[in-house]
């Protein structure tokens, strides 16, 4: 059977990742799993809940010294899967303030039974569902759907921007061997780095799947650091590279 592995980038979430990971072993209880966490520096509660919880969780635990930034830490969490994982395992990566319900997990997993590479939890499917996000971030998150399915069609997908979603770890192995430390060119850019990984995991040709969730932001209690002029001028520098820069791989 596969393992799944769940990576967790934190930064400062101790008030909700007590309760997250309560969840997830919930969800994946009976299945062989482990949960890697990378604390990007956090300056809370978040360090000595997570050592604490490693006594009785198959936790394993990342740490940066200083904050590096939401890429590198998605970067050393998939590096650790690369390192320590079979190709049949399984990553799931989602957000540590519990907004992403990790009762999802079974049925992204299900797709990837089904014969995908990448399964994203959508916000753009018919069967989901977004509370407590305020209506500007609501269009923003449709305009930059319209904007990336134009001009950076990837089949299967409808959300670029989501970071809870299933991969092989064959495809993550492949991903990190093909782009090596420039994995996150965009390192710099924030959010950006969620929608560059996807599409440098369709450039060596991951099949991509989605299943409608509900995104729970009326339950996070830290405070968004997504700042939208600089994310929109992220996704305009993305596009520039991505037609210039790396190609799909052929199916």
């Amino acid at each position: 059977m596969s393992q799944i592995v769940v990576a967790l980038p934190a930064y400062n979430e101790g008030s909700r990742l007590e309760a997250l990971l309560d969840r997830i072993h919930a969800a994946l209880t009976g299945q062989p799993y482990r949960i890697v966490a990378v604390d990007d520096g956090s300056r809370d509660a978040t360090a000595s809940i997570l050592a604490r919880r490693s006594q009785d969780l198959p936790l394993s635990v990342v740490t940066h010294s200083a904050n590096a930034g939401l890429a590198d830490t998605l970067r050393d969490g998939l590096q650790w899967t690369a390192d320590h994982c079979a190709d049949d395992d399984i990553v799931v990566t989602m957000d540590a303030d519990d907004t992403h319900d990790p009762a999802y997990i079974a049925a992204m997993v299900a797709r990837l039974q089904a014969g995908a590479d990448v399964v994203i939890a959508s916000r753009f499917q018919a069967d989901s569902q977004v509370v407590g996000v305020p209506w500007h971030r609501q269009l923003f998150s449709w305009g930059v759907f319209v904007l990336l399915k134009l001009l950076l069609p990837i089949p299967g997908v409808r959300d670029y921007a989501c970071g809870y979603r299933a991969m092989r770890v064959r495809v993550v192995r492949a991903t990190l061997a093909r782009y090596g430390a420039d994995l996150f060119h965009l390192r710099d850019w924030g959010f950006i780095c969620t929608a560059e990984l996807l599409w440098k995991l369709h450039t060596v040709g991951a099949r991509c799947a989605e299943v409608g969730f509900v995104l729970r932001y009326d339950m996070k209690e830290s405070v968004s650091r997504m700042r939208v002029g600089r994310t929109i001028a992220g996704y305009g520098l993305l596009v520039w590279e991505s037609w210039w820069g790396a190609r799909p791989a052929a199916h």
